[in-house]
């Protein structure tokens, strides 16, 4: 099936959405309705991708000695990531119709979500990289969009900015080495770039086996520049790590929960966060024969996931919790690709992507029903609020479940295989022996925090805490993805996720450490909130993400403004002086002339045109000479 409808009619919803202004009915049949169809289209794409990859030829265009195809592709993991985004997206566009009901600018926000999902939809399937920056582009500016809808608040737009800012200082690593993969390869064809730029190994060494000089193997087999290569992947990969919010960018993502539920939802579940494992999955063979890049993404997302799930256990706001969370399971999956051998693929991180959209958007939406029935998402409020329902109280079940990466639930099996394949990395040279450990030393962590977040909400508080009727239709999307939480992992039986087996012995080792952390969170009993008995002074650290915006204003902001007025002064006391210089003696000169004309005698002006021609012969004889 041809993957451009599913690309396009999101696309078409929002500028419908645009178009019918502040019609709230319209804007919801709109959203709604063409979401589904999104869906529907994304379900039948999957089921027919099961023959085999198809790619569809885009406009193409050629840009000098450029190939720019513009083609998409879909195969089945392609078509598996994209029905779980198109999915979360319409479960965010069904929830919102009633979150935002009192929301005067939910129109605008239903059609931004429908910009933001064709773009993200456009990522997964591009076999382009114009197209991938394209689609990579427009998710920033709608995330922007997102997190400051309620513009209002001197907060939200804060936080709008420091997204966009953030992100976007990465993205200018992630341009770059886009258009030099493009410019070396000559086209921007993501499998003409891919074949260009690996390394052809079973020609070199068919070449060195007949006696040829490595050096003229190399050079008969095409063999392109590794350092060159290395470097810009490295490129790409800062910019993976600015948008995923992994070091050193990570603390844009905590302050962007400003934004709406449904917003944070869509950003934290199926896009943008989780696009940069989509890019990397792509330039996988790239990645895997290149050293530097593997490093640097490794050491990225060791530290991020370990120093996320810290910070998440110790904050006084549940919304935020699972927004360091996502940091830190965007680390989980993004170690994936850092660790995993070239023949074992990036299967495991795009499976861990595909099962923390589900479990991630079930905590969110859950988490706003609560918050709708607390009046707020500080842990002292939200206490004891699953209690309100029954539904709320299994959502919270198996979507922290997932998160804690217990056995057999969607999450418990997509973090075994990235622990299955880290460990196969490890053997080799990388840094597999590093995201290994990371993801050992988080996984206690990880289910402390889940513990902590199931007691404060499921806490028996007097009196009990009422919730008002859900709409049948939110009912339904929390349902579904209950389901999905728990029977997801059957999704593996489609050989969509193209993934190892899962050891036994990695399984028991992870049950202990899961057990060890909810241990760790229960010391304080039943009714007291592990971070006071475990983390009270570090509360108020962890709620400013370590200081991280003040280093940012001390090594970014502050020199970046230094050299802006060095650049300044430079500019209007020095470039300028000699232009204001000129001028001014230009000016001199004109008004001394006319005052020697208007006051000259003619035996004067006699004078000076001698003086004059003296001048001029001696300057020439100067010259000759």
């Amino acid at each position: 099936m041809n993957p451009w409808p599913v690309v396009l009619l999101p696309a078409l919803a929002a500028l419908l959405g645009l178009a019918l202004g502040r019609d709230r009915r319209l804007a919801q049949a709109t959203a709604v309705g063409l979401g589904g169809a999104t869906l529907v289209l994304a379900a039948v794409g999957w089921a027919l991708a099961g023959t085999g990859a198809l790619e569809a030829a885009g406009p193409a265009l050629r840009a000098g000695e450029l190939e720019v195809p513009l083609a998409v592709a879909t195969d089945p993991t392609r078509a598996a990531v994209a029905f779980v985004v198109a999915l979360v997206a319409l479960a965010v566009q069904v929830y919102s119709t009633w979150y935002l009901a009192d929301d005067d600018r939910y129109p605008r926000f239903a059609a931004t979500v429908s910009l933001f999902t064709a773009a993200m939809l456009l990522v997964v399937h591009s076999a382009d990289l114009v197209l991938t920056v394209v689609g990579w582009e427009v998710m920033g500016w709608c995330s922007y969009l997102l997190i400051g809808h309620w513009s209002r608040r001197h907060t939200a737009r804060r936080a709008a900015h420091k997204a966009f800012l953030v992100t976007r200082v990465a993205d200018v690593g992630f341009v770059l080495g886009i258009v030099g993969l493009a410019a070396g390869a000559g086209t921007t064809s993501l499998g003409g770039v891919v074949a260009a730029w690996a390394r052809p190994t079973e020609c070199i060494d068919g070449q060195v086996a007949t006696g040829l000089p490595v050096a003229e193997a190399l050079a008969a087999c095409g063999a392109p520049d590794g350092t060159l290569r290395a470097w810009l992947v490295t490129l790409v990969v800062i910019g993976v790590l600015g948008k995923s919010a992994q070091l050193p960018f990570q603390d844009w993502l905590a302050d962007a929960m400003e934004g709406p539920t449904p917003a944070s939802a869509l950003i934290h579940a199926a896009t943008m966060v989780a696009a940069g494992t989509v890019v990397l999955a792509g330039l996988f063979p790239l990645l895997a024969v290149s050293q530097t890049p593997r490093w640097v993404l490794g050491i990225s997302v060791s530290i991020t996931m370990l120093l996320a799930a810290v910070l998440a256990f110790a904050q006084s706001d549940l919304k935020r919790l699972l927004a360091w969370s996502t940091v830190s399971q965007v680390g989980v999956m993004l170690s994936a690709l850092a660790a995993a051998p070239l023949e074992e693929g990036a299967g495991a991180g795009l499976f861990h992507l595909w099962s923390h959209a589900v479990f991630k958007a079930l905590l969110f939406l859950a988490i706003g029903w609560a918050a709708v029935i607390a009046g707020g998402t500080a842990a002292v409020a939200l206490r004891g609020s699953a209690a309100a329902a029954p539904l709320l109280r299994v959502s919270f079940v198996f979507g922290l479940l997932s998160l804690a990466g217990v056995p057999l639930v969607v999450g418990g099996l997509s973090k075994e295989h990235v622990i299955a394949v880290s460990w196969e990395g490890a053997v080799e040279t990388g840094p597999g022996v590093v995201v290994l450990v990371a993801l050992l030393v988080t996984a206690p962590v990880t289910a402390a925090y889940c513990t902590r977040a199931y007691l404060l909400l499921t806490a028996h508080v007097r009196p009990a805490p009422t919730s008002a009727p859900l709409p049948v239709a939110i009912q339904a999307v929390l349902g579904v993805l209950v389901v999905m939480s728990v029977l997801g992992g059957l999704v593996l039986l489609t050989d969509a996720f193209p993934v190892g087996e899962a050891s036994l012995g990695w399984i028991v080792i992870t049950l202990l450490l899961i057990a060890v952390g909810v241990g760790a969170a229960l010391r304080g009993g039943l009714d007291r909130d592990p971070a006071d008995v475990l983390a009270r002074r570090f509360v108020p650290h962890a709620d400013r993400g370590l200081g991280a915006d003040g280093l940012y204003v001390r090594v970014v902001a502050t020199p970046v403004l230094a050299l802006a007025r060095l650049v300044a002064f430079l500019d209007t006391e020095v470039v300028d002086f000699y232009v204001r210089g000129t001028a001014a003696a230009t000016r001199a000169a004109g008004w001394l002339g006319a005052r020697a004309h208007h006051g000259e005698r003619p035996s004067s002006a006699v004078g000076l045109v001698l003086a004059a021609v003296v001048v001029l012969g001696l300057a020439g004889v100067v010259a000759w000479s």
